[in-house]
Formats: structure tokens, C-alpha cells, sequence
């Protein structure tokens, strides 16, 4: 990794940023037709009421990759935890670590905030990203299903 990359939170000037990120991960997972939020959104959620925070990877004085994530808590650990929800590393700029340097410095804060972990989920077909995680001592949790409920299913269970 070279050593002038740089970390910084963003800002609510960075809105149009954090959407192109989100935009060219979703692009990368195969799943740039699902995204539906949009720069008015980001800002309320992320800045008004601070429900996600995002962490600029900077490298030659350009973001070159970025995490949103957020508090989420462990009941049996007592403790809260930072769940990542996004990672994202252009892919002119992978292969220099710096991907294993945004995870170290999510680390670093949960350490820092006093949390009990740190997790994230990972699409199946994603084997550079997985073979990665599995490289850092990052554990599959193998014996949980996610289970989501969205859209007009989540309308429909809360307004019964």
C-alpha cells in the first residue's frame, strides 16, 4: 500500500459523491437497476438524521474508495457493533491494500468506540471478495440466514 492514503469522514457536500460510489458498487455487484436512492435521501438519512456514517479512503489527493456503515448491537455481547454496509474500492486502485486498510480503520473506530464487532455481509458469487475476507481472519457465519422483508411486503405487515 503506499503510504499517502488518507482517511476522512464525509461531509454534506460530499452527497453527489457518496451516491456515485454507491452507484458504481451497485454497478459492480450486477445490481445497479435496484438503486433507488438518490442525493436528497443520502443527505437526510446520513446527515439530518445521522443514521449512516461514510469513511473516505483518499489516495493522490482523490477518494478512491469509500465505507458507509452503522451502529447496530449485540444483545449477548452488551455492546454495540459497526455493521458495514458498503465497501468499495475503484477498481483502478485495487490491489494496492487499500481495501485491507479501510477494514483496518473501521477496526481501529469500533475498537475506538468501544464495540464488539464488526460485520458485513458478502454476495455468494463474490470470490475476490470473500478469498479476502477469509485472508484477514474474517469468519463466514455460516449457520445464520438473512431474512429481509422491503417493498410492498413491509407496507402491507405494518399496516395490518
Amino acid at each position: 500500500m503506499k503510504d499517502n492514503l488518507t482517511f476522512r469522514f464525509a461531509e454534506r457536500e460530499d452527497t453527489p459523491l457518496i451516491l456515485k460510489f454507491i452507484r458504481e458498487l451497485a454497478d459492480y455487484e450486477k445490481m445497479l437497476d435496484e438503486v433507488v436512492a438518490d442525493e436528497k435521501t443520502l443527505e437526510e438519512w446520513i446527515f439530518d438524521r445521522q443514521r449512516a456514517e461514510v469513511l473516505f479512503a483518499v489516495a493522490e489527493g482523490k477518494e478512491v474508495g469509500f465505507a458507509l456503515f452503522f451502529h447496530n448491537f449485540s444483545t449477548f455481547l452488551g455492546r454495540a457493533g459497526i455493521y458495514l454496509e458498503d465497501l468499495f474500492v475503484q477498481p483502478e486502485y485495487r490491489g494496492r491494500g487499500y481495501g485491507k486498510a479501510i477494514l483496518k480503520k473501521l477496526a481501529a473506530i469500533a475498537l475506538e468506540r468501544g464495540c464488539g464487532r464488526l460485520e458485513w455481509w458478502c454476495l455468494d458469487w463474490n470470490k475476490p471478495s470473500i478469498d479476502f475476507y477469509l485472508s484477514l481472519g474474517a469468519e463466514p457465519m455460516s449457520d445464520w440466514t438473512v431474512y429481509r422483508i422491503a417493498g410492498d411486503t413491509l407496507r402491507k405487515l405494518g399496516e395490518e
